[in-house]
């Protein structure tokens, strides 16, 4: 063929487009309605429990069922005698998706709405007889889910007023039928897309793309004489087809795999039938298709299969026995590693990989997290010391302002351990396997000079199924074809292992992944975020008492439960805040069951281990440093005194009828307090000056501090008014519930303006409290400072009000560096406090755990807090984002009470000198109280030494014997010396215990 102009050339172009798109309307030669029925319920039950009564005749073009609703439907026809020896599928196509069943209650596929030629996730053809005799019953249940593929649409603008503001869905069917389909139809139409792509995505001129034109064209004259004369057409493209892929192209491993979230737009009962579909459809595929081998991460989705699914479940075991199926991840989901904490995140790796083990005797290797918004600088050193040597992420491509400079390389954390990493250069965990990706992929991967071969993600997650018959049929065409890369179906352990031939080649990337967007997720859904940092610190607490029992009382399945559950709430769509409404009902309500679950365990350790005592009170300190600090004593003291066991009395007063003690509790000590005299009433505070013999705090008449003094070092510590709290404007570009966006400082609204009432100058401690309206909004703060501490705690509650708004509180350092210390898991790392580069820039909102620290040689400025993670700190300003109001997902994020506490630590020295860390952990982990108890269980084991901390003292998840998880917390070589309390020996061991 030859062309004048680029204008002839697409017109054959056009012609064989065109000839491809009417090849779809073909595929499905006959049909016949089937007979069906419907039953609508609220609830998700299984085949097992699914209705028996109230089925109702139901006919496409009818509504079935409403918001989050469920149809169970019955569809029977008989094949018609004349599609004898045609492929015949079950055509459906409901609102929203469906498991198709066996009358036996075998989970046959997944249905999703749509042509399968037109929307990128339809699956509406089950294929039940590849070639038929004619006459064969046909009777299938069909599980239907009132919602869309993508969960609902709502509308979030809607006044809150509005009962109705979630909007009404109504479910309708579009197709129940019998069809038999020409498998002609559907080979060459993925043929011509193949070459099409190609054609499109190789530059002009090139001898490939005029050799598949002509091919093209020749197919079309075959067609243009006899529309059916697919094999003929396909003969036309045999010759173009088998031509073999460049030897310089880069092969391709293919994955399949779906990505799915254990709740987003849906709650998590929808992910468990969203999981069963998907691991129907591959079973399904697996059996079809020879070579595919299937990959599909999560522990705690596959525990839900064996509980509600156990047919579909041992049929996984089966295929993952014969390495058709690959676990892959080693946490128990894909957990957010921003906000969880460090032993939360070691608990991911324990419960997902024992799983994984127990299950299927395999060990995970990789941990395999597409969509998390940031990887912590941590996780090097826990992944490598549960066993997990590799990583892959794909989320770091969606950056904002920088392109990250590797996809294949050593990813070195904290403490110096490296971990093999790839990002898959295609950018995508959504792969469809087309040429134009694959080529452009190619063309961006980095490594390209020393690593010979790269991974692709394919198949389509959520409610799409994962992966389907068209992604399996391009990856059979491109196994050899020139002009695209090679592709070879394998798995994520077969890719990894490839990379080690490379490996001393790699760069290494040291430090934290950070994500430059989705900075947002720090702050959104603020009680979630409460609720799990305080049930971490007290299942540490709970497990250090339940070890000083004998271990065959420890309540072993107890704290099994609790942690699978607070893990699988760690999911990354979850904590962060970036789920519908329904999802954060339902996590409250987990929180609070398993809050109170923790008091039942706090409870039968005090009845079994402690003496009851009227009016005593014990503490126990679960830190590796003395806790200091002022406590309420209960209602038992009636306002009396209080001494220790030992007679010792206690500095104490009195605050609105209760009496408040100053109290030391040595490290991993138990001590007993007892009523004594009454104490004096301390007098009124009259002064905004909050003092002790160590640090002085002023504030001005609007409740802003104007002077944090230090006076060991005889220094200012505030560059300018701090606790001011201020009002912005927080409407991102995209991504509502995700997003901060850099402009955010440019719309400033309004700063608090405070009343200032001082209460009281004690003893024990003073404190002030002030109030202040902002926007729609109250805020009160009790702002308290204890003697002997420098530490000022603001103890906030807002009633929060807003739509579109950020609060946040600043504190201006008077401190001469160019870094800022952050806590992240298990240690701290430095950011930048200035501009420098795009790379500082990016980081405008980052970050941290229970503190933040500017420090000089001389003394620095610390800000730490009890819930909160996002922090702004360039310039030297310690900037804490305290709420947020997005109305997407959830159009009510975050409105209502809120209680939290933030806290200013002058300190003379540095962060380690300063004591920092040992302020931050007294404040989010007081002594945990027993009223109404006296004791002292012998503690198993101590651990005395600066810079050490118990992360853990549990009993070992697999037999009966203590672990103890130490971490050194400076970033020093560190000495400690711990000591057992009954006879035994110390065993060293990995995370996996």
């Amino acid at each position: 063929m030859i062309f004048h102009n680029d204008a002839e050339e697409k017109l054959y172009l056009t012609r064989a487009e065109q000839a491809y798109e009417r090849l779809k309307d073909r595929y499905v030669l006959e049909s016949i309605p089937l007979t069906a029925t419907v039953a609508v319920i609220d609830g998700r039950p299984t085949f097992a429990n699914k209705p028996t009564t109230g089925f109702q005749p139901i006919s496409e073009g009818a509504l079935w069922g409403m918001n989050w609703q469920t149809g169970w439907f019955t569809l029977d026809a008989t094949v018609p005698a004349a599609w004898a020896g045609k492929e015949v599928v079950a055509w459906i196509e409901i609102t929203g998706e469906g498991l198709l069943y066996s009358p036996e209650g075998k989970a046959l596929q997944g249905i999703t709405h749509g042509s399968v030629f037109d929307h990128w996730a339809s699956r509406p053809h089950a294929r039940l007889f590849p070639a038929c005799r004619g006459g064969e019953s046909v009777k299938l249940w069909l599980e239907g889910a009132a919602n869309n593929l993508g969960g609902m649409s709502l509308p979030h603008n809607a006044p809150r007023q509005d009962p109705n503001r979630f909007g009404t869905f109504h479910a309708s069917v579009k197709h129940l039928r019998l069809a038999a389909v020409d498998p002609g139809v559907w080979a060459l139409r993925w043929d011509m897309e193949v070459l099409l792509d190609i054609y499109q995505n190789l530059p002009k001129g090139s001898v490939r793309r005029a050799r598949i034109l002509r091919a093209l064209s020749k197919c079309c004259e075959v067609l243009a004489r006899d529309e059916t004369a697919y094999a003929a057409a396909r003969g036309e493209l045999a010759a173009t087809m088998a031509m073999p892929a460049n030897a310089s192209d880069i092969p391709v491993r293919a994955v399949g795999h779906a990505h799915i979230d254990t709740a987003w737009l849906w709650p998590q009962g929808e992910s468990v039938r969203k999981t069963a579909r998907t691991f129907a459809n591959q079973l399904d595929l697996i059996e079809r298709y020879p070579g595919y081998i299937f990959g599909a991460s999560t522990p705690q989705h596959y525990a839900w299969m064996k509980e509600l699914y156990p047919e579909l479940y041992a049929r996984v075991k089966q295929a993952i026995a014969a390495g058709r199926w690959e676990p892959q991840g080693g946490m128990w989901v894909e957990a957010d590693c921003n906000l969880t904490a460090g032993e939360s995140l070691v608990r991911q790796f324990i419960h997902g990989k024992n799983f994984f083990r127990d299950e299927f005797g395999w060990d995970v290797d990789n941990l395999w997290l597409p969509d998390v918004f940031g990887y912590s600088a941590a996780l090097p050193q826990i992944m490598a010391k549960s066993g997990v040597t590799t990583f892959l992420t794909q989320k770091i491509s969606w950056n904002q302002f920088n392109e990250f400079p590797f996809n294949t390389f050593w990813w070195q954390g904290l403490d110096g351990t490296r971990v093999l990493t790839h990002f898959p250069p295609e950018n995508t965990y959504n792969s469809d396997l087309k040429p134009g990706s694959l080529m452009q992929a190619q063309e961006r991967f980095k490594e390209k000079a020393v690593v010979d071969e790269t991974m692709s993600l394919f198949g389509i997650g959520d409610g799409g199924g994962g992966p389907r018959a068209d992604h399996l049929e391009r990856a059979q065409r491109l196994a050899d074809l020139e002009g695209c890369p090679p592709v070879r179906l394998g798995s994520a352990r077969e890719f990894f292992a490839s990379l080690r031939a490379s490996q001393d080649q790699l760069k290494t990337w040291v430090g934290e992944l950070y994500l430059e967007l989705h900075r947002g997720t720090l702050t959104t859904q603020a009680a979630v975020k409460r609720a799990n940092r305080r049930l971490e610190h007290r299942l540490r607490e709970l497990e250090m008492l339940w070890s000083a029992a004998p271990l065959a009382q420890y309540p072993i399945a107890d704290f099994d439960a609790i942690w699978k559950e607070l893990l699988t709430l760690q999911f990354h769509d979850i904590i962060p805040g970036s789920s519908i409404q329904v999802v954060y009902r339902e996590t409250h309500a987990a929180h609070a069951r398993l809050l109170a679950a923790c008091d039942g365990l706090e409870a039968r350790f005090a009845s079994a281990h402690l003496a009851p005592e009227a009016g005593a009170v014990s503490w126990f300190n679960s830190l590796n440093q003395p806790w200091v600090g002022a406590v309420t004593l209960p209602a038992t003291f009636a306002g009396r005194g209080a001494q220790l066991a030992d007679g010792t009395p206690l500095p104490t007063q009195v605050e609105d009828g209760a009496s408040v003690a100053l109290l030391t509790v040595p490290a991993q000590v138990w001590i007993t307090v007892l009523p004594a005299g009454q104490p004096a009433k301390p007098p009124a505070a009259t002064t905004t000056t909050l003092e002790n013999e160590l640090v002085r705090f002023t504030f001005a008449a609007d409740g802003t501090l104007i002077s944090a003094f230090e006076k060991t070092i005889g220094h200012e510590l505030l560059a300018a008014p701090g606790n001011r709290l201020s009002l912005y404007h927080d409407r991102p570009c995209a991504w509502d519930a995700w997003d901060i966006d850099r402009f955010y400082k440019q719309e400033h609204i309004a700063d608090a303006r405070f009343t200032v009432e001082p209460l009281e100058a004690g003893s024990v401690r003073s404190r002030l409290r002030l109030r202040a309206q902002l926007g729609a909004s109250t805020i009160t703060q009790v702002v308290t400072l204890a003697a002997g501490s420098r530490r000022l705690d603001f103890r906030t509650t807002v009633s929060w009000h807003e739509q579109h708004r950020m609060l946040r509180v600043a504190f201006p350092a008077q401190v001469a560096t160019e870094r800022v210390a952050c806590e992240i898991q298990f240690g701290h790392l430095f950011r930048a406090t200035h501009e420098n580069t795009s790379w500082d820039m990016a980081k405008f909102e980052v970050p941290a755990h229970r503190f933040v620290d500017v420090s000089a040689a001389d003394g620095g400025l610390a800000l730490l807090n009890d819930s909160k993670y996002g922090h702004a700190l360039h310039r030297n300003v310690l900037d804490l984002c305290l709420l947020r109001s997005p109305t997407s997902p959830d159009p009510d994020a975050d409105q209502g009470e809120h209680t939290f506490t933030y806290s200013l630590l002058p300190h003379p020295g540095d962060l380690i000198s300063g004591g920092v860390r040992d302020e931050a952990y007294r404040l989010n982990q007081p002594p945990v109280l027993f009223a109404g108890w006296r004791g002292a269980p012998p503690q198993p084991v101590t651990v005395t030494g600066d810079g050490v901390d118990i992360a853990a003292l549990k009993r070992a998840e697999r037999d009966t014997e203590l672990v103890l998880r130490l971490v050194e917390t400076r970033g020093l070589r560190s000495r400690a010396v711990v000591r057992l309390a009954r006879p035994g020996s110390l065993v060293d061991s990995d995370l996996l215990e």
